[in-house]
């Protein structure tokens, strides 16, 4: 069933798109969209909006989730109905009728408006929820460092509307006079039941079964949300999501950290982005193609053997920016500061990391990643995956042209193993923390600071 809430959310989403498309033609057409034949457009994403966004979890609670996770959600469901209506355009042989800028401005103008409302809501509700309103009482099952950690992050984190009020713990360890203490779970039971709280969360480690099972029994018949946060600090972990496998749910402790609609996302955008920038780039790639023809004999492209997503073995693509020379079996010699197999041309180009462009065709092609751990030579893989911890989980998800570790400066020579191990631990912070939002920053810094760095050459 559809709330009030939920309701509200959808008719203004459907105003702010509909004024992002009369605002768009004032600012390009100085009259009314709606009196263009553009009206048909702006009705069909409309209506197209209300019913995928429900399909992207738009419309459900956000409360103690992440606002950037939010903002994230919501660019790429807007951009998912635009790219929907522009495929119609073309399906129709529409495309010629409608202005593309003015089509930009309401994809932008739409956009903000739509993540400047939820961001108020979100702040608001956010002060609300400080002040001791619209709260959820939460009970905590737990023994123990996690179920002290539980509560405290539920302490510090007065926004999001959750409060610890009551431990179950057969250990009686006292926690937080703020919060009721139970040994015997009958006891428990009935406090929770008196106080009508309406969140049960299950501090336990996974040995806890029986514990586990008892609770589950306990409140079989209430209508309360009961929530397991194993206490898995020990494991270091990429992914932790639950999936559902052959009908079973199912914790991922070693897998990729993207979910298939994570992935659909990230896959979109590649798309997308390569191929506007091989587009737009195009006159750029054939002046540096010319360049590297005449700067020394040899191919325009260098390819090399490199490892993708799930260790699957790829060709990627660069502009050669080297002598041809010859390289000894089995090993292979990063270029160095003043290596004289570079050439003038390679020089630049890798200075300004322009040597790296034709990897926007790897992306098109599937196999790399606009933002990812960079794929590295297979001899340094082999050389590299016993000496630093946690390296082959590079490869849980596609390499990228840029990543975190890229933009913190780990780029370039890696003539010390402390730069790899540092390298990896971005890489690897960037799995686990992955978001659509995360993606657009390390572009954005990319586009800022990183194509000029002192490590490239």
């Amino acid at each position: 069933m559809i709330g009030i809430r939920s309701i509200v959310a959808r008719i203004l989403d459907g105003l702010v798109v509909v004024i992002g498309a009369i605002v768009a033609s004032d600012v390009r057409l100085d009259s009314n969209a709606l009196e263009r034949p553009d009206f048909i457009l702006v009705s069909f994403v409309t209506m197209l909006t209300l019913v995928a966004f429900p399909a992207f979890q738009i419309y459900v609670s956000w409360r103690g989730r992440s606002s950037i996770a939010m903002i994230s959600q919501v660019c790429f469901a807007w951009i998912s109905v635009q790219a929907a209506s522009l495929v119609l355009l073309f399906m129709m042989h529409r495309t010629d009728h409608v202005s593309r800028l003015w089509f930009a401005y309401w994809t932008s103008l739409t956009g903000i408006g739509l993540i400047g409302i939820r961001t108020i809501a979100y702040l608001l509700l956010g002060r609300v929820r400080h002040a001791g309103l619209n709260l959820r009482k939460v009970a905590v099952v737990g023994n123990g460092e996690h179920a002290r950690y539980v509560i405290d992050q539920l302490a510090q984190s007065p926004a999001s509307g959750f409060r610890a009020v009551a431990l179950y713990t057969p250990e009686q360890c006292v926690v937080s006079s703020a919060v009721s203490t139970f040994a015997d779970v009958d006891a428990f039971a009935t406090f929770v039941r008196a106080e009508d709280i309406s969140e049960l969360w299950l501090a336990l480690p996974l040995a806890e079964a029986l514990t586990i099972q008892a609770v589950l029994k306990t409140f079989g018949d209430d209508l309360v949300n009961i929530r397991l946060m194993p206490d898995m600090g020990s494991i270091g972990l990429i992914g932790g999501a639950v999936t559902v496998l052959i009908g079973l749910p199912t914790i991922n402790l070693m897998a990729s950290p993207l979910s298939n609609a994570a992935m659909l996302k990230k896959a979109l955008f590649d798309r997308l982005f390569s191929a506007f920038v091989l587009t737009v780039l195009a006159p750029v790639l054939v002046v540096i193609a010319i360049m590297v023809k005449l700067s020394s004999p040899g191919p325009v492209i260098f390819t090399q053997l490199r490892k993708g997503a799930d260790g699957r073995v790829f060709r990627i693509y660069k502009f050669r920016t080297m002598r041809l020379h010859d390289e000894q079996a089995g090993a292979l010699r990063q270029a160095t500061r003043g290596d004289a197999r570079i050439t003038r041309v390679g020089l630049f180009l890798r200075r300004m990391s322009l040597d790296e462009l034709p990897q926007f065709f790897n992306v098109l092609r599937g196999d790399m990643s606009v933002v990812g751990p960079r794929p590295h030579a297979i001899e340094h893989d082999n050389h590299y995956k016993p000496l630093v911890d946690g390296y082959i989980h590079r490869y849980r998800i596609k390499p990228g042209i840029t990543g975190w570790a890229q933009i913190n400066g780990f780029r370039g020579e890696t003539d010390h193993i402390d730069k790899m191990i540092g390298r990896v631990q971005h890489d690897l912070f960037y799995l686990r923390n992955w978001s659509f939002w995360l993606d657009m920053r390390i572009v954005a810094a990319t586009v800022v600071k990183s194509f000029v760095h002192p490590n490239a050459y």
